[in-house]
């Protein structure tokens, strides 16, 4: 499976922003797609997960609120719609995939990654 994440910019503090990963290549019927993020001399984190079954999402508690995961089932593509983002959302976004149906993506490893997109939030 290849993913494409796209839809990084630059936005200033207060913004909103949506990022889209694309799945491409073999799909499965039990999949579990999910979001990921590195800030500059950080660990990599768990945003939100989403399993394709029936879109059930799961949401880091750090974020949970200002962000929701959504899936285009036609598209195989998945979004990640932030708002009120702050400075410290800055990183470079990353999605992934695995097989399965777990509904809490922070818990499990992901197999397939996209190359990331970078977010800046300005201040």
């Amino acid at each position: 499976v290849q993913l494409q994440a796209s839809g990084g910019g630059l936005v200033q503090a207060g913004g909103s922003l949506r990022l889209s990963c694309a799945a491409s290549g073999r799909t499965f019927s039990s999949y579990v797609m999910a979001w990921f993020r590195q800030a500059p001399g950080k660990e990599r984190e768990f945003v939100a997960s989403i399993r394709w079954g029936d879109n059930s999402p799961w949401y880091s508690n750090s974020m949970k609120g200002r962000v929701t995961i959504s899936r285009d089932n036609t598209k195989s593509t998945i979004y990640l719609y932030m708002n009120s983002l702050k400075p410290e959302d800055t990183a470079i976004y990353y999605c992934a995939g695995r097989l399965g149906d777990v509904v809490d993506g922070s818990r499990v490893p992901f197999e397939d990654w996209g190359q990331g997109t970078l977010v800046t939030v300005s201040s």
